[in-house]
């Protein structure tokens, strides 16, 4: 599967409109679920052993998306096969008071894989430019009043291309995902978090909030994605409204991100084969 049309790595405007929210017609679904996701599942979990013994770089996946977009399925799905030695997901919730007495990339840094790990952000600092940006919040935040400018958000960008930047340079593999789901969709998804009792649980009225500002939240995500991606961590513009599509589209990228960054396990040191040798001549003597 082909993933490079999904792929934003900026110098153009992004209008979502012009990106598809349904499955390729040409995948069949059975043939996805039975045999193609998991052969990419198998596949992952022999590149991060290699990744994980390497022990010299790490890959973050971002997940962005609007509520009930799929981000926990994307996980729990995409990210089953892997070792959880070498996985950490982290999900980034409303700031802690904590948190907010420091700049806000200082809890992202703090949650960063370390060298040999996957690591995947359930949201991200990039909820820095999107919900801080739909709802002011920056304006209420403890930021020096002379810093809330006009360019607040276009510097904020820059901020961010240059951290992923840094990352790349110190050996962090970046892909960022948006699950790019259909207000339609997200409708019924929500309808069926309040009509079926065993997903009342996963709603919250704050979903309909956050709803009401689907104008904005596409406005935002769209500056976001044009001014934030780049050829060292570009954004993938997911299809959503079928979770199957998603999650496989999805293994597929991380599949491919992997056999780019082609992982080594190390070769040992001749001192250290040769005290293998012994070892392996003691143990085969011993009864």
């Amino acid at each position: 599967m082909k993933t490079e049309q999904y792929r934003v790595t900026g110098g153009k405007k992004v209008i979502l409109k012009e990106y598809p929210t349904s499955a390729e017609q040409s995948l069949d679904k059975d043939k996805v679920i039975s045999s193609l996701m998991p052969e990419n599942i198998r596949k992952m979990a022999g590149l991060q052993e290699k990744l994980y013994a390497e022990n010299t770089r790490s890959l973050l996946i971002v997940l962005q998306a609007m509520d009930a977009a799929g981000k926990d399925g994307v996980i729990r799905h995409v990210m089953t096969g892997l070792n959880p030695q070498g996985t950490q997901v982290v999900s980034f919730k409303v700031p802690s008071s904590e948190e907010n007495d420091h700049d806000y990339l200082w809890r992202i840094v703090k949650a960063l894989p370390r060298r040999g790990e996957i690591g995947i952000f359930n949201r991200s600092h990039y909820e820095e430019v999107l919900v801080s940006r739909v709802h002011d919040l920056v304006r209420g935040s403890q930021l020096p009043p002379e810093l809330v400018t006009e360019d607040i958000w276009q510097k904020r960008y820059r901020q961010i291309r240059d951290f992923e930047r840094y990352l790349t340079e110190n050996g962090t593999r970046i892909i960022k995902i948006y699950l790019h789901v259909s207000k339609q969709e997200q409708r019924q998804r929500l309808l069926d978090r309040i009509n079926e009792p065993e997903k009342n649980w996963k709603f919250s009225s704050g979903d309909i909030q956050e709803r009401r500002q689907w104008k904005k939240y596409q406005d935002a995500y769209e500056q976001m994605l044009e001014h934030t991606a780049s050829p060292d961590a570009p954004w993938f513009i997911v299809p959503a409204d079928n979770k199957w599509f998603a999650r496989y589209l999805v293994s597929q990228i991380v599949l491919d991100t992997l056999k780019e960054m082609d992982p080594k396990i190390p070769e040992l040191p001749e001192s250290e084969k040769t005290m293998l040798q012994e070892c392996r001549e003691i143990l085969e003597k011993d009864e």
